[in-house]
């Protein structure tokens, strides 16, 4: 009677886990995306946004990363993106978070 409700417990947890991992795994994906789109030499941070956003939606939406937010900060030298949601859960109450941030460098031209 006690090894049944152990390893249903070791189940979910072990699910919970890799619907965490999956979630964490596409918002820094997305923010990757949308860095690299708002960093480009003719890049904005409209761009960026937007490129996070169709990155999520195409990686699952909802189904993965659930209440997602894109934030977008534009430097002459730096384009940061910051990706945040919540992940799916299997235990009823709990709502993991996650956030995720990726920065490159802004192309740009310069003389010779």
């Amino acid at each position: 009677m006690i090894l049944l409700p152990a390893l249903f417990a070791v189940m979910f947890l072990g699910m919970q886990a890799a619907l965490y991992y999956h979630a964490r795994t596409v918002a820094i994906a997305a923010a990757q995306e949308g860095a690299r789109a708002a960093g480009n030499e003719q890049g904005q941070a409209s761009d960026g946004h937007r490129a996070a956003r169709k990155f999520v939606a195409t990686a699952g939406g909802d189904s993965v990363l659930q209440r997602s937010r894109t934030s977008v900060d534009l430097t002459t030298t730096t384009a940061t993106v910051t990706v945040q949601g919540v992940s799916l859960s299997v235990i009823p109450g709990w709502e993991p978070a996650i956030r995720q941030s990726a920065s490159v460098p802004v192309e740009r031209l310069t003389a010779p």
